[in-house]
């Protein structure tokens, strides 16, 4: 487990929402929590419960609606609809305000004065909340552009410095001199383009769907750099081949399109196209819930063995619960678009809280017959189980690091168990 206390990955009230009609569906709503730098963070709950869309929010698939996601310590995911929609409900309220004080027949000339006061109130008001959100929005835009301006500025300055002494020491040496100037224009280049998003690479869940079926492996695999602005076709071929035999291919597959593999294969180059562009972390969306049995087993591993490698921080999505317990420091629990509960891998295991991960534990078969016989699934119903109906529940902490979405009453209750247990 990793003991490192930075944290990498912090998602600061993550919301995620799709318009359907006048409606909105919460794919995602109100998430939190923060992934330290070389762990791996496991996410799990049943199919639907937002864990891939959380995962595609965190590397900016979707423009999330609200909340903050900030890596390194850099906000890098900012949601601005909900601004939007604050001006949007604002002004619809003041019309009805408005248009509510002129309908007012018979009024005499101290109620009309009245009126046109509160008007003036109103539209007052109304400016205020408008340039609040306005100046959220451009502070929400502006932040990520600035966020990839500083990261550009730190690449070149490192570059400046690591180049520095080299241009000194072949100062006389004409030829060599030379190489370097080209060697270091192009390594400026190549950090001019970049952006602090691609350090958080994907590994997506469908390895024939996230492949496409006209590009070769050695096109699929070096695309990120090719948009980085890299031109060498040696360095870039050398780069390949070398990826390739790190997640157990060979040179041979470079030149083979992605029919000619089968799903395993084609998921260990969907892990060398993420681990090419030499990430910090991975967000690993059910990298194996398309394979057999036998070939999960070799993924999981290889997977563990390039996050030891390449000192990797994962965020592991998946609902097989005995997979992440093994695989996972840390385990949130996702249900219904919310983070239900959060805690160690050991401690969810052996001190389950939450109704759901409960459910959850008890549907996960065992190779023991006489174990099996006496296994009672439990059944969650979160109308039966819960009553917020007054309390409303909110994410909190009943132990150190173990975190829970309860409100008061269940706080008390989660906080006896524990007593009860010690």
């Amino acid at each position: 487990m990793a003991n490192n206390s930075e944290v990498l990955l912090k998602v600061d009230h993550l919301c995620q929402y799709f318009r359907l009609g006048r409606k909105d569906l919460k794919a995602v709503d109100d998430v939190s929590f923060e992934i330290k730098k070389g762990e791996s963070f496991g996410l799990v709950g049943e199919s639907g419960c937002g864990k891939t869309t959380t995962g595609r929010s965190i590397i900016k698939l979707y423009d999330i609606t609200s909340g903050n996601v900030y890596f390194k310590g850099q906000r890098i995911g900012a949601g601005i609809r909900s601004y939007q929609d604050a001006i949007s409900a604002a002004r619809n309220d003041a019309s009805k305000k408005i248009k509510a004080l002129r309908a007012e027949k018979n009024v005499d000339a101290v109620r009309k004065s009245q009126i046109q006061e509160q008007i003036k109130k109103i539209n007052t008001e109304l400016g205020e909340i408008v340039d609040k959100n306005r100046t959220l929005i451009k502070d929400a835009k502006s932040s990520s552009k600035e966020v990839d301006k500083q990261y550009v500025q730190t690449l070149l300055k490192a570059l400046e410095e690591e180049y520095a002494p080299k241009f000194r020491a072949a100062e006389g040496n004409d030829e060599k001199l030379k190489s370097l100037k080209k060697e270091y224009e192009n390594r400026c280049k190549v950090a001019k383009k970049s952006k602090l998003i691609t350090q958080i690479q994907m590994i997506f869940q469908d390895p024939i769907a996230s492949l496409d079926p006209r590009m070769t492996v050695r096109d699929i695999i070096a695309e990120g750099l090719v948009i980085q602005g890299i031109t060498d076709q040696a360095y870039i071929n050398e780069k390949v081949y070398e990826i390739l035999e790190m997640v157990g291919l060979v040179r041979e597959h470079a030149d083979r399109y992605p029919h000619e593999f089968s799903g395993g294969q084609r998921q260990r180059i969907g892990i060398a196209r993420a681990v090419i562009m030499q990430p910090e972390m991975i967000i690993a969306d059910e990298p194996i819930s398309a394979l057999d049995v036998s070939i999960q087993a070799q993924v999981i591993n290889l997977l563990n063995d390039l996050r030891e490698r390449l000192g990797l921080t994962i965020m592991f999505i998946a609902h097989d619960l005995s997979v992440v317990k093994y695989f996972s420091d840390r385990i949130g629990v996702m249900y219904f678009g919310k983070m239900v509960e959060l805690a160690d891998s050991d401690e969810l295991f052996k001190n389950p809280m939450h109704p759901y991960t409960r459910s959850l534990l008890s549907a996960i078969p065992l190779p023991d017959p006489i174990y099996e016989k006496q296994r009672t699934r439990i059944h969650y119903n979160p109308i039966a189980e819960h009553d917020y109906s007054v309390d409303l529940p909110s994410f909190r902490e009943i132990t150190p690091g173990h975190f829970v979405h309860c409100n008061n009453a269940e706080e008390a209750k989660y906080k006896q168990m524990v007593k009860q247990d010690g």
